[in-house]
């Protein structure tokens, strides 16, 4: 139960590092000032949701763990997070795709574990909700907005379900260390009703259901992306262990 719950803990801070660190890459970068700081600050709500997660996991690992040690000195087969967050920005219209289904998918799960029995994750589920309240609102309002705009935003977003909609299904398939703690079911039936409602209103079709998809990410099997993210994000550490400032 306790290695499950470790891995359990990772995998949620995982997730929510490797999007942050994503989503940061926009910093400076966006169309227009105001969603350039939406999305950067995002991204730091992503950052944080992994700080609470790993302080958790090296709580419960104890000996020498710490939140630095378990985002910065893991290789990739040891990250657990789905292989949807770690892929490429691509052009804006896929990120906003990204980010959507991402957190349609971690606003129905944060709903289901604030109830949990571990009253850390639901502490940390209850806080988190409320910033990924706004980030599906935002997502959301782009992907209509994107969708049902001009003849170049729509192919851009039809281009991005493309590309995207067979990394969603990993979403919903339950590593073992999953199962004691949710439900992703009824998680998936909510998620597949918000996505069908806002690709309605943005015009924009649902592919036909297929039941392949691409997986692995939460075994620690990942796209050779993941490498080139730790490679950027772990070098000032492992150069320099233990400094501070």
């Amino acid at each position: 139960m306790k290695e499950n719950l470790i891995n359990y803990t990772t995998h949620l801070a995982d997730n929510a590092l490797i999007m942050g660190q994503r989503l940061g890459e926009w910093c400076g970068h966006g169309p227009i000032l105001e969603q350039d700081i939406a999305l950067s600050n995002i991204a730091l709500d992503y950052v944080g949701q992994a700080r609470n997660f790993y302080q958790y996991a090296a709580e419960l690992i104890g000996g020498d763990a710490t939140e630095d040690s378990l985002a910065y000195f893991r290789n990739d087969r040891e990250y657990k997070n789905n292989l949807l967050v770690e892929l490429p920005n691509g052009d804006w219209a896929q990120t906003i795709l990204k980010e959507f289904f991402f957190s349609a998918y971690q606003f129905y799960l944060y709903q289901q574990l604030q109830t949990n029995t571990d009253e850390r994750i639901a502490a940390i589920a209850e806080k988190s909700l409320k910033e990924v309240t706004y980030h599906l609102k935002w997502s959301s309002e782009w992907v209509i907005r994107l969708g049902d705009g001009t003849d170049e935003s729509k192919k851009r977003m039809e281009k991005a379900i493309d590309e995207l909609w067979m990394f969603t299904g990993e979403l919903f398939e339950a590593a073992e260390y999953e199962t004691d703690f949710v439900d992703l079911t009824s998680i998936k039936d909510k998620w597949n009703e918000r996505v069908a409602s806002v690709f309605e209103e943005a015009t924009l079709a649902i592919p036909e259901t297929k039941t392949w998809h691409q997986t692995g990410g939460k075994k620690g099997i990942h796209t050779e992306h993941l490498g080139y993210i730790l490679a950027e994000m772990q070098v000032l550490p492992r150069t320099y262990p233990g400094a501070t400032w």
